[in-house]
């Protein structure tokens, strides 16, 4: 079984990612920020990397997804392959930092791979608003989120609403992150789990 987690940056997809995958007993697949050779270039310099970004993402969540499906393990994975495509390279060409050529090319790029890959059996969004999403960036410290511009994490929100608002692909799950913390809170976690458990077990 596939669970994902999908969310805007800082929204707390990779804590709860290992929060579920501890409590479940599942594995677990992450992001790759840290060895990602592009993400600090992006922020510096974005009409220069998005492009370059946008494929490395795109590479690495499509193998992540093949690799997934073929261990036969229930994996819960932080963001997927959806998110890049329907949110962060429309939004950076819609914001001028990625040209109609290489827009055109990842779009072709991704039409191909998204047939190719089985969406994930559970969906969990995680919804924050901005003042969350940048106090969470803030106290996790990371150098190159620091040039992260407030309209830009606006633009991401928008476009995942609009995405989560038309998702069919499979179930869904969203979690409001503004008015709980599964972190430090254990009963909001356990309302996570509660939630994640009825929607596996097709309990509502």
């Amino acid at each position: 079984m596939h669970i994902a987690v999908a969310g805007n940056i800082g929204s707390g997809k990779t804590s709860l990612t290992e929060l579920l995958a501890h409590h479940f007993g599942w594995e677990a697949h992450f992001e790759d920020v840290e060895d990602n050779p592009y993400l600090a270039d992006f922020y510096e310099d974005m009409t220069r990397w998005s492009f370059n970004l946008q494929v490395y993402f795109l590479k690495s969540r499509f193998s992540s997804v093949q690799e997934i499906r073929n261990t036969g393990k229930t994996v819960i994975q932080d963001r997927t392959i959806y998110e890049d495509a329907y949110i962060f390279a429309p939004n950076l060409f819609d914001m001028g930092l990625m040209s109609r050529r290489d827009y055109d090319n990842y779009e072709s790029l991704f039409e191909v791979m998204s047939n190719m890959v089985q969406p994930p059996d559970l969906l969990i969004y995680l919804r924050a608003s901005i003042p969350t999403l940048v106090e969470q960036i803030q106290m996790r410290g990371r150098d190159y989120e620091n040039n992260i511009r407030l309209d830009y994490l606006k633009r991401l929100n928008e476009r995942y609403e609009a995405w989560i608002d038309k998702y069919t692909k499979g179930k869904l799950l969203i979690i409001d992150a503004n008015k709980i913390d599964f972190i430090k809170n254990k009963s909001d976690l356990s309302m996570i789990i509660d939630k994640v458990n009825a929607e596996l077990n097709g309990l509502f």
